[in-house]
């Protein structure tokens, strides 16, 4: 069901994410849409990351692709994941390559990537962090580098149960993690990266992930 409700969110639901602590927000969907009602922060995080990826990439997680679009109309070759079908069919009406598939299962070029993001908080899905970030160093080529979002108000790793909730539906709750910057060097040398660069866009933040 969270995964219907965030298809309907993409439609133009109003929803919004719950936790289990009480606490809600509405969900940024008009980030992860990108164009003309996103955030002039979002807008030049958008710009920032799609001009930091080398080579092809990859987008872990990429929603409706917008990420996955800029990289493509820069030259690059580039791929989308994600497992919500609404999603990936906005992608490829823009134009953007997106499998409907889990970033754990099996991918193309695994081991071959240049740069592989994790961006919207995606390193905090399923409530692992250090899961996802072996999984990015997995598809990784030599010499690659995987670009994070950590969050820039939170410290440490915050994993919790949410769920997704609109005016007419409820969905079950499923795990989550806020990962603050703080962690960020000792969750990528966990798994055997190691923090290269960080670049501060307004509110958000990007690191520069590579193999130690």
């Amino acid at each position: 069901m969270h995964g219907q409700l965030y298809d309907q969110a993409l439609d133009g639901e109003q929803c919004w994410i719950r936790r289990g602590d009480g606490s809600m927000r509405h969900l940024p969907v008009y980030s992860w849409l990108g164009g003309a009602r996103a955030s002039r922060c979002d807008s030049r995080f958008d710009e920032t990351i799609v001009n930091l990826c080398s080579g092809p990439t990859l987008d872990l997680g990429c929603g409706p692709g917008r990420l996955v679009a800029g990289v493509v109309r820069r030259g690059l070759p580039a791929l989308g994941v994600d497992l919500s079908r609404t999603a990936v069919e906005l992608a490829r009406s823009s134009g953007a390559p997106v499998l409907c598939r889990d970033l754990f299962a099996p991918l193309p070029g695994t081991g071959r990537w240049h740069t592989v993001l994790l961006a919207d908080g995606n390193v905090g899905l399923g409530g692992d962090p250090w899961r996802v970030l072996q999984r990015a160093g997995e598809l990784l080529g030599r010499g690659g580098r995987c670009l994070v979002e950590f969050d820039t108000a939170a410290e440490g790793v915050d994993a919790a149960w949410v769920r997704l909730e609109s005016v007419r539906s409820i969905g079950p709750w499923f795990r989550w993690a806020t990962v603050g910057l703080d962690c960020a060097a000792r969750l990528a040398g966990d798994v055997g990266l190691t923090v290269t660069a960080t670049h501060p866009v307004g509110t958000r933040v990007i690191a520069a992930l590579e193999a130690a």
